[in-house]
């Protein structure tokens, strides 16, 4: 795996904004009330995401130490301008659905995050496929979030009718509580998937004892704890 694919690798599953960094939660929570709010404020975010990782990357030898974040702030309020103009000019239903959300990607920490964590060390495509990592996880996550509460809540998948017209609608998943559950069901299931060792015990059948098992005296570090 070379350095790009690595990058949307990590993005996607390893350091997943939403799964893994619980980052970005406010938007996640607010927009999800179907798939499509959640494809249309994931794509808007990695599009953001990719265009300004490359542009601050670029620049990260010309803006001077002192105004670092404030530069990075100009550049991604440039570009969150030109997204919200396009969606408000092409897609006029979904900017109403996302409404003030668009305008605060400016403020979204995955933007400030990447740019500050990778963009400013690194050079430009590597910086552009990192966005692109990042973003397509963010758009998974939102997706996915905004599947399972459509679904529940109102029997549709996309404006899909998936279940059956006299399957009762779980309404309480369209409303706050629902956003919370069923981020918290996805979260579970991605820490299983993702971290064997410390929830299923494949490590221990390898041999590998990563993870605290509750048998605190003959754990590895007992003796160091207890200073022997």
């Amino acid at each position: 795996m070379n350095k790009y694919t690595e990058r949307i690798y990590n993005g996607i599953w390893k350091e997943n904004p939403i799964f893994v960094q619980m980052l970005g939660l406010c938007p996640t929570l607010a927009v999800t009330t179907s798939a499509t709010n959640g494809l249309g404020m994931g794509l808007s975010t990695t599009a953001v995401l990719v265009a300004a990782n490359l542009l601050i990357s670029a620049l990260r030898n010309i803006i001077p130490e002192r105004v670092r974040l404030p530069g990075e702030i100009v550049v991604v309020a440039s570009l969150v301008t030109v997204v919200d103009m396009l969606m408000e000019g092409f897609v006029p239903s979904l900017y109403s659905a996302l409404g003030i959300y668009i305008p605060l990607i400016v403020v979204n920490c995955i933007i400030l995050g990447r740019a500050e964590a990778y963009a400013m060390k690194n050079k430009p495509l590597v910086s552009a496929f990192d966005g692109i990592g990042m973003g397509l996880g963010f758009t998974i996550a939102l997706v996915l979030i905004g599947a399972f509460r459509e679904l529940l809540g109102a029997g549709t998948i996309f404006g899909a009718q998936i279940l059956p017209s006299s399957f009762p609608n779980i309404s309480i998943f369209i409303l706050a509580p629902g956003a919370f559950f069923v981020l918290s069901v996805l979260t579970a299931i991605q820490n299983k998937l993702k971290l064997p060792s410390a929830t299923n015990g494949s490590a221990e059948k390898k041999g590998k004892v990563t993870g605290c098992n509750g048998d605190c005296i003959h754990c590895a570090g007992h003796d160091q704890v207890m200073g022997k």
